[in-house]
């Protein structure tokens, strides 16, 4: 029986930059359920275009090498799309706090460059692949997916008569994604006996794969242009997260929790300690709908049922420790 996101995505050109990623390989699989004419997978990494391209070995892939930075090379590559997800973007903490203008030139001008792109060509609809680190931000790759955001809200302003919907999925931390601690645990603790956490305070939101590639889809279907969605999360202590995974993953690593010592670095430059899923001005224009919030920031009515503390990981639902293991278990 047809699905909704079947007869939606059937037929359609879709493109997905960053295609080579956790997030946006995954999303390309994910994409191929649903029998699109063709899927376009946009990235600079020839090794990873390669790889993905064995591994699918579909006549409706087109891998395409090129480089948001390159107005000219992400023209081209919009031509004839239908949907557009826009999952490429600089994401270490520390490698953008200390390389701010390349982070600037890929996350800010490259979203400019796929906008003003899906502009030309009339694209239907555009998501941006955010983060939660876009709210009030302290560092640079939160700050310039800051930007990143706005430049794409935006643009529903100023696209006058053509017919392209922007707008934004926010996600928190994706647990097993190329950016995940937790693939940096396992190595520490299979090489070193030794986990690195930064504050033994510090709280994340997290959700798994599956869950972001589900929220990009189901978000792109329904919007219109202009809305953030974000996924309601619960959020984990990251001394729990450091024992789940010692637990779950260190047989498999031939250690034991005795064998494993954890020690507190302190604080990166630019992280927090705890992360918000919006900004208290956000809360006042977001509803709840099928365990989503969406923001609306046209709307002009603030809502009376605005989620209040649980946008905050430092108040929201925590994982229990087996709890995480069993999202452990699930990638």
């Amino acid at each position: 029986m047809m699905t909704e996101l079947d007869a939606f995505y059937k037929d359609k050109t879709i493109l997905v930059t960053g295609g080579c990623g956790s997030i946006g390989s995954n999303l390309v699989r994910r994409l191929f359920e649903f029998d699109p004419r063709v899927i376009r997978i946009f990235d600079n990494n020839e090794a990873g275009l390669y790889e993905l391209q064995q591994d699918l070995l579909s006549n409706k892939i087109r891998v395409l090498i090129g480089d948001l930075r390159s107005k000219h090379r992400v023209n081209r590559a919009v031509e004839g799309v239908d949907i557009l997800f826009h999952a490429a973007a600089l994401k270490h903490v520390p490698l953008c706090e200390y390389n701010a203008f390349e982070a600037v030139q890929t996350n800010v001008n490259g979203t400019q460059n796929v906008i003003d792109a899906a502009l030309d060509h009339e694209i239907d609809k555009v998501m941006l692949i955010s983060t939660d680190k876009a709210v009030n931000p302290r560092n640079v790759m939160g700050a310039t997916k800051l930007l990143a955001e706005r430049l794409t809200i935006s643009a529903n302003y100023y696209k006058g008569s053509r017919k392209t919907a922007f707008s934004c999925v926010r996600f928190g931390n994706v647990l097993n994604s190329s950016g995940s601690v937790v693939p940096l645990f396992a190595k520490q603790m299979r090489e070193r006996r030794c986990i690195t956490i930064t504050d033994t305070s510090m709280t994340r939101f997290v959700m798994i794969i599956s869950q972001a590639v589900d929220l990009i889809l189901r978000a792109t279907m329904r919007m219109r242009g202009g809305e953030i969605f974000v996924l309601k999360m619960p959020a984990v202590n990251i001394t729990d997260l450091v024992r789940a995974v010692i637990a779950e993953l260190g047989p498999s690593c031939g250690v034991t929790p005795e064998d494993v010592v954890i020690k507190c670095i302190g604080k990166r430059p630019g992280e927090k300690i705890h992360e918000e899923l919006m900004t208290e001005d956000e809360a006042q224009h977001a509803t709840e709908t099928d365990g989503l919030y969406v923001i609306d920031l046209g709307s002009r009515d603030a809502q009376t049922d605005s989620p209040k503390a649980d946008y905050t990981s430092n108040f929201s639902t925590r994982l229990s420790e087996d709890e995480i293991r069993k999202i452990l278990r699930e990638r």
